[in-house]
């Protein structure tokens, strides 16, 4: 069985065939940036796709999607894609595949889900896992006992949009001071160059902190400090087993995930919070690619 999985992001799109026991048998990949009708990296990123496995072959489509969404409805309306409001993400690729089952989940939900189906080496069956995507945004996602918990709206695991800051800056989906708006990619770089760093972008800002840049190593730390707030919250409301992180800003590695690590440690009061296992994706950017696949998969 062979299925269609596509990851919508606030940069870029991605999509995959993806086969029943994980194998990845095409991808393909488009950035967002200069376009105004962001449907059309849509197709053309799945067209990528099914001009190497042809669509008659693909049984179904799964979709990644950053949020809010709305499954029920099939539409999403992602913070950071203005242009994209209520837009019928299922109908457009049930066009494309008549007939065959389309599902939607959130970016950060399909990421647990696919690090939990092919990521976990030592799974349990009743175990909790929370998957956060930390890039242009920050997303979130549960797996609870083997199945994904999309909640009665299908946006559980909004974990961005925690209030990190009371008094914090806005952030876009209305709020104020979010984790969103602290460790973000495009938060920290606006933190940075607040603070005299002159770099470019996200990528820029972790190779200055590795090479111990103050600046940009003290933007890291701050993110962390949000992340962690936002880790601590959800596993004292839900006893999770493990964290995985991934997403383009997670990439930087050691300079996010050390202190990280070092800030959940600090202020895991509770017993059993210190049990809570917090690691970097062993998939990579396939995570959520997978998990979009599981939605139709049989797993």
């Amino acid at each position: 069985m062979t299925v269609l999985a596509v990851d919508i992001g606030g940069t870029k799109f991605a999509a995959a065939a993806v086969e029943d026991d994980g194998t990845i048998m095409a991808r393909a990949e488009v950035p967002l940036k200069g376009r105004t009708r962001p449907e059309e990296a849509l197709l053309e990123v799945v067209g990528r796709v099914t001009g190497e496995v042809p669509a008659a072959r693909l049984e179904g489509a799964g979709i990644g999607s950053a949020g809010p969404l709305d499954p029920v409805a099939g539409t999403v309306s992602p913070v950071n894609i203005p242009a994209w409001r209520d837009f019928p993400v299922v109908e457009a690729l049930g066009r494309l595949l008549p007939g065959r089952p389309v599902r939607l989940a959130g970016d950060g939900q399909c990421m647990a889900l696919g690090e939990w189906w092919r990521g976990l080496p030592e799974r349990e069956p009743s175990g909790a896992v929370l998957g956060m995507v930390v890039s242009t945004g920050v997303g979130g996602g549960l797996v609870l006992a083997g199945e994904p918990y999309l909640g009665p709206t299908g946006n559980a695991g909004h974990i961005g949009h925690i209030t990190a800051d009371p008094d914090g800056e806005p952030c876009p989906c209305g709020a104020a001071g979010c984790v969103e708006t602290l460790a973000s990619g495009p938060s920290m770089v606006r933190w940075a160059r607040a603070n005299g760093w002159t770099g470019e972008d996200a990528r820029a800002l972790a190779l200055d902190a590795g090479a111990g840049v103050a600046v940009a190593g003290l933007a890291f730390r701050r993110a962390a400090d949000a992340l962690a707030t936002a880790i601590l919250t959800a596993s004292a409301l839900l006893d999770l087993d493990r964290v995985v992180i991934g997403g383009g800003v997670a990439a930087a590695g050691p300079v996010l995930m050390d202190p990280l690590r070092q800030a959940v440690a600090r202020n895991a009061g509770l017993g059993f919070l210190r049990r809570l296992r917090v690691t970097a994706t062993g998939l990579g950017r396939d995570a959520g690619l997978l998990g979009a696949a599981a939605l139709v998969l049989p797993r």
